[in-house]
């Protein structure tokens, strides 16, 4: 076995989510994954957890879509919510076959089912929980790299000294919390909001893995500006691209994405939480050096922000609920991040670089 493998494993053990002794572990990973599942379940038993796991795939998910009617999808998985509140620790790893498996699927009828099962992955946020990635053809593919590049590209991403970066984003979350708004400002984009009673979060590998942000939630109705999302991102089998938001009190009152726009309309839809930002968030990851089409690791990569439609952490003291979190990215090298009067990031530096 390649030993970053079990590297990853312990990483995912020790640090992401604390794995103690007699603690009820789930692992939900897809075929293409075993050898990482094969060393995430001896490192789990190796600490004195107790797994069990769950085999998912894209196809299988499909297949559930082609299948279901809607009275079907509207079914609560009252089995599904009994193994998720059971658990400690839940860890889902991602290496999938088919990126684009729901591609044709009617995306109404993904927000039927997501708004279905809402209430499990609201248990499921509660627990110790942490995301990884697998290398895996399919997302070197997605990447435009060999499968020996993007293996490199992701444990140059995760196999980093994660007790220190986390000082760093530590030290950003306490200078942002010294104050009570955000504002970016860059190319289409001036955009402020309140942050006031909202906890800015340091991710330092705790859930994502890999990570590298800090976020919180802002004030519902207190967002205003407008916003231009340069990367590119994922979602429901589609590729979305610059799109661009408005907002007014909180809610988007006008938008539009040069492709992929009906998707887009799907998503801010899907709910009235679905209208207002959930997540607003620095990226700090400076391992990821380009985006993939993968938002674990998209959306961490070093001087970037980024926002999400949709539901808000608690974590955050955020309030805003939906059955949808969707992220999009900012580049910021030309861009100014402020917290109050405070400049937090300028042009390619944060201000503890300055």
């Amino acid at each position: 076995m390649d030993p970053r493998i079990i590297e990853h494993a312990k990483i995912m053990v020790e640090w992401c989510t604390e794995v103690k002794k007699g603690d009820m572990v789930v692992i939900r990973a897809p075929p293409v994954a075993h050898e990482f599942v094969v060393a995430l379940t001896k490192e789990v038993a190796r600490v004195g957890g107790r797994p069990i796991v769950q085999m998912s795939s894209e196809e299988v998910d499909r297949a559930f879509f082609d299948g279901a009617s809607e009275e079907t999808l509207q079914i609560f998985p009252r089995h599904e919510k009994a193994l998720v509140e059971e658990c400690d620790v839940y860890i889902a790893v991602r290496s999938p076959m088919n990126t684009t498996a729901l591609a044709n699927v009617d995306p109404k009828r993904i927000m039927i089912n997501n708004k279905t099962i809402h209430e499990i992955t609201t248990i499921r946020l509660d627990k110790r929980w942490s995301l990884t990635v697998h290398p895996c053809p399919t997302l070197a593919q997605q990447a435009n790299m060999s499968l020996e590049e993007y293996r490199e590209f992701v444990y140059n991403a995760t196999l980093i000294d994660w007790k220190e970066e986390s000082k760093n984003l530590y030290l950003m979350k306490e200078h942002l919390e010294r104050h009570d708004d955000i504002r970016y400002i860059g190319p289409e984009t001036d955009i402020h909001a309140s942050t006031k009673g909202r906890i800015w979060v340091a991710s330092d590998g705790k859930h994502n893995m890999p990570s590298g942000e800090i976020f919180t939630a802002p004030v519902d109705d207190s967002v205003e500006g407008r916003i231009y999302f340069d990367i590119p991102f994922m979602q429901q089998g589609k590729v979305i691209q610059g799109v661009r938001l408005t907002f007014e009190k909180g809610e988007v009152v006008d938008f539009s994405a040069e492709k992929e726009e009906p998707t887009l309309k799907s998503i801010i839809e899907t709910d009235e939480g679905s209208r207002r930002l959930g997540e607003m968030a620095i990226g700090t990851n400076r391992g990821i050096k380009q985006y993939t089409l993968n938002m674990l690791f998209d959306e961490k990569i070093g001087d970037t922000i980024h926002c999400a439609l949709g539901q808000a952490y608690k974590d955050c003291n955020g309030v805003n609920e939906s059955a949808v979190h969707v992220d999009m990215i900012k580049t910021m090298h030309e861009g100014e991040i402020f917290a109050g009067d405070e400049l937090i990031y300028s042009k390619g530096k944060y201000f503890f670089e300055m």
